[in-house]
């Protein structure tokens, strides 16, 4: 095994233990690094997680990137939109995804930037966020950790709810990891505030501070864990044996 190891492997390593201790349920992750380590989460940390083809099916193997022989694939069972929605509704999901912006409440933008009537830039739409964060907790991947992301005071639009309104929703409301290309975080700090649990290879507090617009606090200045060697097999060799995943951070 190659001692060589890319920071998307890291991200998708660190990302994987997201889903660790949630037993069965429906894990989604939406954009290449998330899906990879829902992927991986299930080959390693969580064999009971439910994992969908990306368009109507469970299935028991997680699929691989890019173009592949569907007749391969594992089908359990059908998906279909409204079955996804019962486990969203119901809490039995976990969703890892990319916001536009993400303030010091935890809430995330995916609709639009600026003001609202007259944005510098119309994005998605608030699509499934709103519903997402009230009913099931969730995880965020940041490809470029800046304080464009990070934003100082609130972000544009929520479009996902963070903790400053938890109490609307079902009690399902976590956001459980951020994985960025810096380190990993979560918001359990002080008054959920957004921590510092781990610093990626050559990544600095310094570069940390001066890349999110809020104060954060510092739980640990430890060095992300490297992938295992099992992981870097199933990353490479199963999950994306095109390595797809290296456009991402261009590497």
């Amino acid at each position: 095994m190659s001692d060589s190891i890319s920071l998307a492997e890291i991200c998708i390593s660190a990302a994987s233990k997201a889903w660790k201790d949630d037993g069965e349920i429906l894990a989604t992750g939406i954009g290449l690094i998330p899906r990879i380590a829902a992927g991986l989460a299930k080959l390693t940390q969580n064999p009971d997680l439910m994992m969908t083809d990306g368009e109507t099916y469970l299935i028991s193997e997680p699929a691989p990137m890019g173009k592949r022989d569907v007749s391969y694939d594992q089908v359990e069972g059908y998906m279909s939109y409204s079955r996804v929605f019962d486990n969203l509704w119901g809490g039995k999901r976990h969703a890892m995804v990319t916001p536009t912006q993400i303030d010091c409440f935890g809430q995330t933008n995916i609709s639009a930037i600026g003001d609202y009537t007259s944005p510098k830039v119309q994005l998605l739409g608030v699509r499934g966020f709103p519903g997402n964060f009230i009913n099931h907790k969730n995880s965020i991947f940041i490809p470029n950790h800046s304080v464009k992301t990070f934003v100082n005071g609130e972000v544009d639009m929520v479009s996902g709810m963070g903790y400053k309104n938890k109490q609307l929703s079902n009690g399902k409301f976590e956001i459980k990891v951020v994985v960025t290309n810096l380190g990993v975080f979560d918001f359990n700090g002080t008054d959920n505030s957004l921590q510092l649990l781990s610093l990626h290879p050559g990544a600095s507090v310094d570069d940390v501070k001066l890349n999110t617009g809020f104060e954060i606090s510092i739980s640990s200045e430890t060095i992300t864990p490297m992938p295992s060697e099992e992981e870097l097999i199933l990353i490479r060799e199963v999950l994306d044996p095109q390595g797809i995943r290296n456009s991402i951070f261009g590497e």
